[in-house]
């Protein structure tokens, strides 16, 4: 029997990974720039970023805690991991690290006040897998979660990061639609406190719903929404929902659509590539794209960094942290179902 749960895991982990090393490529550069050097790119190298590096962070914290992961233990897998991959990390993840380190503040409270990025939305997708079917709960810990690199003043990327594990946990579902996963996005959003970043990201979605094709959508993009900072997620996340609308969920034509779109475009193809990954599953993904980043697995590689160079790391294999990640959501599916029966005793069988 088919096991699509595994295969929309798996296919969201390794879209993540193959939109991040394709975007890697024209990561920073205008879209005009990509298709001077590339013309149309399609093709990608090696095993990703520090987007990728910091979401197995998120991954392994999960894993350590049986899916039951907040700001400290993510903070504690930072800390456990993190010294490895330091020279990798962007401005605000590394404030956050001292902050942690030093005993400055605890981790709720690491956020307060860091650059805005896409440091936290990049990484969140293994909870939005954790929470397959149920956008809001995956909003909600995605929250608190993220919290850990933004707050305050900066506290839109931590809703980006909500916005983006809500439509993972909607694109898992069985009988999903590109329509019901963009809109499930900004559906769990804070109503007044997200405004910022829920209207953003409807404005995108609604301008690919104009029966605008790619190349106008970008140009109004360019014009219209970008940020002074690339990596702002205020860009990055209503730029991947929109793409992923605009290719009608399709893991290739949203990779590809991401790689060429430039500025952030590895972060914006982690994020797109996770939710058609998770909405398409593995099977999705063209075969010879499959082949190459499994080659990857369990080779020592080079992950890169515009801002900060490279690091040679060890692939982990992604086929067994789908294992390990659908072990821990039926795991918490067994706890979920033990709460309902204790409710249905109270309620003579009525819950």
């Amino acid at each position: 029997m088919t096991n699509k749960l595994h295969e929309k895991i798996y296919g969201c982990l390794a879209g993540g990974l193959i939109g991040d090393a394709m975007g890697a490529r024209s990561e920073l550069m205008d879209y005009r720039d990509v298709a001077v050097e590339y013309g149309w790119l399609d093709t990608f190298e090696g095993a990703g970023t520090d987007d990728s590096v910091i979401k197995l962070i998120l991954t392994q914290a999960i894993l350590d805690n049986e899916g039951y992961v907040t700001a400290d233990e993510w903070a504690e897998a930072f800390l456990q991991m993190g010294g490895q991959y330091y020279p990798l990390f962007y401005v605000p993840v590394k404030n956050m690290l001292h902050k942690v380190e030093s005993g400055l503040c605890p981790p709720v409270m690491a956020g307060d006040g860091n650059l805005q990025s896409s440091s936290s939305a990049m990484a969140i997708a293994p909870l939005g897998v954790l929470n397959a079917c149920d956008p809001r709960q995956a909003a909600l810990e995605a929250y608190d979660v993220a919290g850990l690199i933004h707050s305050g003043e900066t506290n839109f990327c931590r809703d980006g990061a909500s916005a983006t594990a809500a439509a993972i946990a909607e694109a898992m579902k069985p009988d999903a639609t590109v329509d019901s996963v963009a809109s499930a996005a900004t559906a769990y959003l804070h109503r007044r406190s997200a405004a910022v970043m829920r209207d953003l990201i409807e404005d995108a979605l609604a301008k690919a719903r104009e029966n605008m094709d790619y190349v106008e959508f970008r140009d109004w993009f360019y014009n219209k929404r970008l940020q002074v900072i690339h990596c702002d997620s205020r860009e990055t996340i209503p730029a991947a929902l929109a793409l992923f609308l605009l290719a009608e969920g399709d893991p290739e034509k949203t990779i590809v659509y991401s790689a060429n779109f430039g500025r952030d475009s590895d972060t914006i193809g982690t994020i797109a590539g996770a939710v058609a990954g998770a909405y398409r599953g593995i099977r999705g993904f063209p075969d010879k794209w499959v082949r190459q980043v499994e080659s990857y697995y369990n080779t020592v590689q080079d992950i890169s960094s515009q801002d900060y160079g490279a690091l040679t790391v060890r692939v982990p294999d992604y086929r067994e942290l789908s294992r390990e990640l659908q072990r821990v959501i039926r795991s918490r599916n067994t706890q979920r179902a033990a709460c309902s029966a204790m409710l249905g005793d109270l309620t003579g069988g009525a819950v």
